[in-house]
C-alpha cells in the first residue's frame, strides 16, 4: 500500500516564518535605534548598552523552559506566548520612549519602564523560535524536515538583516525615534491574528522538541539553527550518561565559542555610539540611528554571506572556520576602531562580520561533530548557551572600556580574536566522523 507524504501547506509556512522572522527583526531594529535613544535622552552609554544585557539574561534563562515546554502546551499555543511577549515590548516600550522624548516622563524614569518593558521580550519571547522549529518538526515526513526547517530557521537570519536597514524608514514625524518599536508591534499583532486564523492547534504525528535558538542579533547563525532543531527528534532508545560542558571532546570548542562571542558581542555594543562619536552625531541622533542602520545592515549581509555562501563553497572545515574567522574578525575590528569616516567604519565592521560569520558556525558544527548523534540535543543547549550568554555582559563592559578609551575597546575584542587564532591552532582538533547510528 502506497504511503501518503505528509508536508505543512504553504499558507502555514509563511505564517511559522513570520513569526521567525518578526521575532529576530524587531531586537535588531531596536540595536539600530537604541544609542540614538539613548543620546537624544542624555543617558549613559553603558546604561543603554545594559537595556540589551537584561533581555539577553531572561532569553537565555528562559529558553531551556520553553523548549522543553514545546511538548506539553502545545506548539501554537508557546508561539502565540512568544509573539504577544515581543509585541506587548514594543508597544510598551515604543509608548514609555515617545512620552520621555516628548518630556512628559524624566529620563531616568522612562530608562527604568523601558528596560522593564524589556523583560517581556526577553522572557516570553524566547517561546516563539523553539515551538515553530517543533511544530515543523513533528508534522514533516524526514525527507522533508531538513528543507523545511532550513526554510523557518533562514527566517530568522533574514530577519536580522531586514530589522537595521528598514527601522530607520519608521522614524515617523510624530513619534520620532519611538516609530520602529510602535511600527514592529503593530506588525507582530498582525502576525499573531494569522497565527491564531491560519495555524490549526497541532496534533503532531511525531515527537519533537524545538532547537534552543540563541538571543537574536546581527550576528546570528541561522545556518545551524535547522540542523539544531532536526537533531532534536527525540531518540527514545538513547540511554547514556549526560554529556558534560567538562568533557574534553567538546571543552576547546566550547572556548573557544565563549572567547570569540565575547568579541563578536563587544563588537555589535559598540558599534552605535563609534557611529555617534567618530561621525559627531550625538546632537543629531536620528541621523545617527540611520547611519547605524546601515553599517549594521552591511554586517548582516556579510554574515550570511559567508554563512550561506563561503562555508558551503569553499567547504570549510569547523577548525578552518573558526580559525579564518577568528583571524578576519582580528583585522576587521582594528579597521573599525581606527577608522574616522563612515567609509572606513562600513568596510571595517563589513569584514569582522564576515570573520564572526565563518567562526560561529564553525565553532557550532566542530562542537556538534565532537559527539555522537545520541548527544546532539544537550552539545546543541549547550552552544546555544554559549551564543546567547556573550550578550549578557560583554556589551556593557565593551562600551565602559570604550567610552575609557576606543581602542581599550577594540584592542581587546582584537586580543580575543588573536588569542583564539594562536590557541585554536592546536586545541582546536580536526573532527573524526561520528559514529554511525542504528
Amino acid at each position: 500500500m502506497a504511503t501518503t507524504s505528509h508536508s505543512i501547506p504553504s499558507d502555514r509556512m509563511v505564517v511559522l516564518f513570520a513569526v521567525m522572522l518578526v521575532a529576530a527583526a524587531g531586537n535588531t531594529a531596536m540595536q539600530s535605534i537604541l544609542p540614538a535613544i539613548g543620546a537624544k535622552l542624555h543617558i549613559p552609554d553603558v546604561w543603554v548598552s545594559l537595556a540589551f544585557s537584561w533581555s539577553a539574561l531572561l532569553w537565555v534563562l528562559t529558553a531551556p523552559h520553553w523548549a522543553r515546554q514545546s511538548d506539553k502546551r502545545g506548539r501554537k499555543a508557546l508561539m502565540a506566548l512568544g509573539v504577544i511577549g515581543f509585541l506587548s515590548s514594543m508597544a510598551l516600550c515604543g509608548l514609555v520612549l515617545w512620552s520621555g522624548l516628548a518630556g512628559w516622563v524624566a529620563a531616568g524614569t522612562t530608562f527604568i519602564l523601558f528596560a522593564l518593558f524589556r523583560s517581556l521580550y526577553g522572557g516570553l519571547g524566547s517561546a516563539a523560535p523553539p515551538a515553530v522549529q517543533a511544530y515543523v518538526a513533528a508534522r514533516t515526513d524526514p525527507d522533508q524536515r531538513t528543507q523545511a526547517l532550513s526554510l523557518v530557521s533562514s527566517s530568522f537570519g533574514l530577519g536580522t538583516v531586514i530589522g537595521p536597514a528598514i527601522a530607520p524608514f519608521f522614524i515617523l514625524p510624530i513619534v520620532g525615534l519611538a516609530g520602529p518599536l510602535l511600527v514592529f508591534a503593530a506588525i507582530g499583532l498582525a502576525v499573531l491574528i494569522a497565527l491564531r486564523w491560519r495555524l490549526p492547534d497541532d496534533v503532531p504525528r511525531f515527537a519533537a522538541r524545538g532547537a534552543i535558538v540563541s538571543y537574536p542579533t546581527t550576528g546570528g547563525s541561522p545556518q545551524t539553527a535547522a540542523e539544531e532543531a532536526e537533531d532534536q527528534v527525540l531518540d527514545q532508545g538513547a540511554d547514556a550518561p549526560p554529556l558534560r560542558w567538562t568533557d574534553t571532546r567538546v571543552r576547546p570548542w566550547l572556548l573557544a565559542g565563549l572567547f570569540g562571542g565575547q568579541a563578536q558581542a563587544m563588537m555589535l555594543g559598540v558599534i552605535g555610539f563609534l557611529i555617534l562619536d567618530r561621525l559627531h552625531l550625538r546632537l543629531r541622533p536620528d541621523e545617527g540611528a540611520a547611519m547605524t542602520g546601515i553599517v549594521l545592515m552591511a554586517g548582516a549581509f556579510a554574515t550570511l554571506l559567508s554563512q550561506w555562501g563561503l562555508i558551503p563553497l569553499l567547504k570549510m572545515s569547523p577548525r578552518t572556520a573558526v580559525l579564518a574567522g577568528a583571524s578576519l574578525g582580528a583585522i576587521g575590528t582594528v579597521m573599525t576602531g581606527l577608522s574616522a569616516d563612515f567609509h572606513g567604519i562600513v568596510i571595517g565592521f563589513a569584514l569582522a562580520s564576515l570573520g564572526f560569520g565563518l567562526f560561529r558556525p564553525g565553532f557550532t558544527a566542530g562542537a556538534s561533530l565532537s559527539v555522537p548523534r545520541r548527544d546532539q540535543g544537550s552539545i546543541a543547549g549547550m552552544t546555544a548557551s554559549i551564543n546567547g550568554s556573550a550578550y549578557i555582559v560583554s556589551p556593557a563592559v565593551g562600551v565602559l572600556l570604550y567610552n575609557w578609551h576606543p581602542m581599550v575597546a577594540y584592542g581587546l575584542m582584537a586580543g580575543f580574536c588573536g588569542w583564539l587564532v594562536l590557541w585554536g591552532w592546536s586545541a582546536l582538533k580536526p573532527n573524526q566522523p561520528k559514529e554511525k547510528q542504528l
